[in-house]
């Protein structure tokens, strides 16, 4: 039996990038669900309860920046390990991003080998007490 990795909540209002991040991590072994901003991101983050956010920067409606501090806020949320996927990663985006807790970065144009093992990485930091994690209270449909 094929033991899963994690859960992962991948949100990139692209929809080929989305994609194709969700199924490199799915060949993997990860357990992934899709969001396409920062504001689905929140709407679905309880219902899908991942271990790891993979968070495009620049998205409509609510920017990843935004959605990190929010994550991060939330007490039921701060603990989901938060990868910034962004084209900016000058050393002010990178400093913004530590003082939100971010846990990692992966700067487009990004290599999926190079963003499986970040996810995986994190995934297995997780702290033992949040693995793993039943899904959130909705029952699946």
């Amino acid at each position: 039996m094929v033991e899963k990795l994690g859960r992962v909540l991948v949100v990139d209002d692209d929809e080929v990038i989305r994609q194709l991040i969700a199924v490199n991590l799915q060949l993997e072994g990860f357990d992934v669900a899709t969001a396409v901003d920062g504001r689905d991101c929140l709407d679905k983050v309880r219902e899908v309860s991942p271990d790891v956010i993979t968070l495009d920067v620049m998205m409509p409606r609510l920017d990843g920046w935004i959605t990190a501090v929010r994550l991060r806020e939330d007490p039921d949320t701060a603990h989901i390990r938060v990868v910034m996927i962004t084209a900016r990663a000058q050393e002010r985006d990178l400093d913004r991003g530590m003082e939100i807790g971010v846990d990692a970065y992966v700067t487009k144009p990004f290599d999926p080998a190079e963003l499986i093992r970040t996810v995986r990485r994190l995934s297995a930091d997780r702290p033992a007490e949040q693995a793993p994690r039943p899904p959130g209270p909705r029952p699946p449909s």
